[in-house]
């Protein structure tokens, strides 16, 4: 029996630091943007919107902010029960998703007791189901250099690594006669890494989330000549973005709906598109066509993940993990001795 989803990807174009000289861009007219999302995505009947990474700012690792209130201003404080979803900032936005019965994946810079961190939540009738933290930190602690149009990564400056893992869940909103979705959720980085995604594709997932602000020309994070040319390195990151979404979404037999954050904001730091959704065998079946704010909708039948999960990729019939304990034991590299 089918289990078809009706499913979206929310792109979200430019945000820049200031609103003026002296305050940070408000929530509120960016709350508005994202409002105006999901209610395009209710007209179509859209019943799960996916949106990016860091979604409710401008990404602001790619500055050295030295005043802690400003750098304070970026992040969400959770509310004990519900999660992000009561947060006053940006509760109007989950108000309105629950209003029309949508259930959203959110990222945010995420402020709690134990620290700081790069979070996404699942939000189901304005509670947070559960939440994830990005693993894979990208960048440096200190800045590449204090000229003011380089692109910094200064993740692991504002972040500490997820402590979260890799945990797929179920999601009852959206169950389809017995059978719940198995949703998981990375953000940015971490889709360059196989080993999460197997983490998830272990336990069954189905539809895999994912957000991201990824730059569209940044040398020195890249170890790249700074004078390449813009247009080719932009086309790079895009084509490196696709095939690491698609390999894996094949490679684990799952859905996968990924959603920027886009545009040139300030003016002069391009973030790739990307937006898109793909099917289990790694094709995109629906895609952005601006780099903008923008709904990149798809129709999915869930039961589409069997013929990979029982057979190209039946783990439990294929998989040798006996042989796998490397990728476990160490971090970097260690080179087998020379040959003399």
């Amino acid at each position: 029996m089918p289990r078809h989803l009706r499913v979206a990807a929310a792109q979200v174009g430019r945000i820049d630091r200031f609103s003026d000289q002296s305050n940070t861009a408000p929530r509120s007219e960016v709350l508005s943007r994202l409002i105006a999302l999901l209610e395009a995505a209710d007209k179509q009947s859209v019943k799960l919107v996916v949106f990016p990474e860091i979604t409710f700012t401008t990404f602001f690792p790619r500055y050295l902010i030295n005043d802690e209130a400003e750098l304070d201003s970026f992040f969400e404080v959770e509310d004990a029960e519900t999660g992000i979803a009561s947060s006053p900032n940006v509760k109007p936005f989950f108000d309105r998703a629950s209003q029309l019965g949508i259930d959203v994946v959110v990222g945010y810079a995420e402020k709690s007791p134990e620290g700081n961190y790069n979070t996404a939540s699942y939000v189901s009738n304005g509670q947070a189901l559960t939440k994830y933290r990005k693993v894979h930190l990208p960048g440096t602690f200190e800045p590449f250099n204090d000229h003011p149009d380089t692109t910094n990564q200064l993740e692991k400056r504002y972040f500490k690594p997820g402590n979260l893992g890799f945990q797929a869940f179920r999601v009852p909103n959206l169950r389809h006669g017995t059978k719940s979705p198995i949703v998981g959720m990375l953000i940015c980085n971490d889709r360059r890494w196989a080993e999460g995604w197997r983490c998830y594709g272990l336990q069954g997932v189905e539809i895999m989330c994912i957000g991201y602000n990824t730059v569209a020309w940044a040398p020195e994070l890249w170890g790249a000549d700074p004078n390449m040319d813009r247009d080719v390195a932009r086309q790079d990151a895009l084509f490196h973005h696709k095939l690491v979404c698609q390999a894996n979404a094949y490679t684990n037999a799952t859905f996968c709906i990924t959603a920027a954050r886009c545009g040139w904001d300030d003016g002069k730091f391009e973030l790739i598109t990307g937006s898109m959704i793909i099917d289990p065998e790694g094709h995109i079946v629906a895609e952005n066509k601006t780099d903008g704010d923008e709904l990149i909708v798809a129709d999915i039948d869930l039961d589409a993940c069997q013929q990979g999960k029982t057979r190209t990729f039946a783990f439990e019939k294929h998989r040798r993990p006996e042989h796998y304990g490397v990728i476990v034991e160490r971090a970097g590299v260690v080179e087998p001795p020379e040959v003399l």
